[in-house]
């Protein structure tokens, strides 16, 4: 299936802004509804009508192309290796909480691999995506929506390993993750919500991302595909071969974020 990803690229981010104007809509405004999805998640109505315009656009535009939306994930009979696949609010506690580290996450998935993705943090004013070629960029703001601004393009650090800067979740932070990062010689550690977390290691503002934790493959896809253009790795914490995509339910393995020349560790024998 031939996709025009020149094209893909001003859809995608097209659709994140306008759903990051509806998202930001509800945020500062009155009091909002949190309820609970059946995996007892939050899901407010900033996730469902984000979720509505960024589906629709996708439908009209790539009609022929299997959709992937974690808020339609249960209705999903996933049997392609090549999707779009869509968090419309990736940190919906940051966002009840009204912390700022959400983000509008689109990405397109070809044969397991998330080859193009956009990334958009509202609240931060924080634009990440990857141009026709595959290439990661940061685009200053103010956003128009039919014209991308000028962007910066982004390439991971060159590590020192004696002197690491490590980000890691803001809101599901465990004992198992602080362990493993003690493995590491550690110059600083960051907390990030969402998707964040890529982007903050391929614009090289940290070294290092590991995840020993539930997570979705909507929740990765585009922040993986925005890393990966930017010359970084996301690899499964197992047996650090590349995290893949099209998995049976879209549960993700643990999974290790880097720049190539971290040194990797094993996890412990018997973990």
């Amino acid at each position: 299936m031939d996709v025009d990803f020149g094209h893909l690229t001003l859809t995608m981010r097209r659709l994140a802004l306008e759903a990051g104007d509806k998202i930001m809509a509800v945020y500062e405004g009155p009091e909002f509804d949190v309820k609970s999805k059946s995996d007892a998640s939050p899901v407010t109505e900033a996730d469902e009508a984000a979720d509505a315009i960024i589906s629709a656009g996708l439908r009209a535009a790539y009609p022929d192309v299997v959709l992937i939306t974690e808020e339609q994930a249960d209705s999903h009979d996933l049997t392609a290796s090549t999707f779009l696949i869509v968090d419309p609010l990736d940190g919906t506690k940051e966002f009840v909480q009204r912390r700022g580290d959400f983000t509008v996450n689109i990405a397109y998935v070809e044969n397991g691999v998330p080859v193009r993705g956009v990334v958009y943090a509202p609240a931060k004013g924080r634009l990440f995506y990857t141009e026709a070629d595959g290439r990661a960029v940061e685009e200053t703001g103010p956003f128009a929506k039919e014209a991308p601004g000028a962007v910066t393009p982004l390439a991971v650090s060159t590590p020192d390993n004696g002197a690491l800067m490590v980000v890691a979740s803001k809101s599901h932070r465990d004992a198992a993750t602080d362990a493993y990062i003690a493995r590491y010689a550690v110059k600083d550690m960051t907390s990030a919500g969402s998707s964040l977390k890529f982007c903050l290691v391929a614009t090289g503002e940290a070294d290092l991302y590991p995840r020993l934790g539930r997570t979705m493959e909507w929740d990765t896809a585009a922040g993986d595909a925005v890393l990966r253009g930017a010359g970084g790795h996301v690899v499964r914490f197992d047996d650090h071969f590349p995290l893949t995509y099209g998995k049976p339910g879209w549960d993700n393995p643990f999974f290790i974020a880097y720049a190539p020349g971290v040194r990797l560790h094993k996890e412990p024998a018997g973990a």
